[in-house]
C-alpha cells in the first residue's frame, strides 16, 4: 500500500513537470501607468492651484462729464485779476485761462525768397526804386523774401498782387488768421455751489463786462467753447 502511493506522488511530480515544460511562463498584463502630460494627467492639479480664484481686474469707469463755470471774456488781464480776488474773499477757488479765438483773416501779399539774400536785396531795392514799400522778411519759413504788405480785405491783396503782375513781379498771397485773445477765469468745481444766482448777478452788476457760461471742464483746452 506505501509503495502504491509513492508511485502515485511521483507520478503527479512527473506530470507537473512536464506541463511546466510545455507552457513556457507568460508574462503578467500590467495596466500601462498615467504618465506627464497624458490626457488623464492633465486633468490632475494641485489643490492649492485649482482653489486659486482668476484675478479679476478692476473695472473703471468712465469719468463723469464735469461741468465748470466759466467767468470773464475780458480784454485785459488787470480786470480778470481783480475779479479773481473778488472770488477769493468769497473763498471761491478759480484759474485763469487765456482763450485765443479767430475773428477774422488779413492777407499777406509777398515774394517767395530768392536763391540767396544777396538777390533778395537787389529785387528790393529795385521795388524801392519804383516807390513800393516793400521789406525784408528775416525770421519764419518766408526767411529772405519781400514783404509787401498785410491787407483787411481780399480784394485789396489781390489789387496790389495785379499791379505787381503788371511789373513784371510774381506776388502771392497768404491768408492769415486774426486771432483776438480774451481772459477767463475757470471756477473749480467744488467752488461752484458757492456762488449763489443771486452773488453772480451782483458781480454783473459790479463787472458789466464780464460774461459767464457753463462748460464741460474735459474741453477747456479748446478755443472754440468761447466763440
Amino acid at each position: 500500500m506505501r509503495w502504491l502511493f509513492l508511485l502515485l506522488f511521483t507520478l503527479n511530480i512527473l506530470y507537473y513537470a512536464f506541463q511546466l515544460q510545455q507552457s513556457p511562463l507568460q508574462a503578467k498584463q500590467v495596466a500601462p501607468s498615467l504618465s506627464y502630460g497624458s490626457e488623464v494627467g492633465s486633468k490632475i492639479a494641485l489643490l492649492s492651484e485649482s482653489a486659486r480664484l482668476p484675478n479679476k481686474q478692476p473695472q473703471v469707469l468712465p469719468e463723469k462729464d464735469v461741468t465748470c463755470l466759466f467767468l470773464g471774456g475780458f480784454d485785459d488781464e488787470d480786470t480778470v485779476r481783480a475779479l479773481e480776488q473778488r472770488l477769493l474773499s468769497l473763498d471761491v477757488r478759480s484759474s485763469l485761462q487765456v482763450m485765443e479765438t479767430t475773428v477774422g483773416v488779413d492777407y499777406w501779399v509777398y515774394l517767395p525768397p530768392l536763391a540767396s539774400r544777396q538777390a533778395s536785396l537787389r529785387q528790393l531795392r529795385e521795388l524801392q526804386s519804383r516807390n513800393i514799400d516793400a521789406y525784408i522778411i528775416s525770421v519764419g519759413d518766408l526767411s529772405n523774401g519781400i514783404s509787401l504788405g498785410i491787407f483787411s480785405r481780399q480784394d485789396s491783396a489781390e489789387g496790389v498782387v495785379s499791379r505787381l503782375g503788371a511789373a513784371g513781379y510774381a506776388a502771392l498771397v497768404r491768408e492769415l488768421p486774426r486771432a483776438h485773445r480774451t481772459q477767463w477765469l475757470r471756477v473749480e468745481p467744488e467752488s461752484r455751489e458757492l456762488l449763489s444766482e443771486a452773488l453772480l448777478g451782483s458781480l454783473v452788476e459790479q463787472m458789466p463786462a464780464m460774461k459767464h457760461q457753463q462748460k464741460s471742464c474735459a474741453g477747456v483746452a479748446s478755443s472754440a467753447l468761447f466763440e
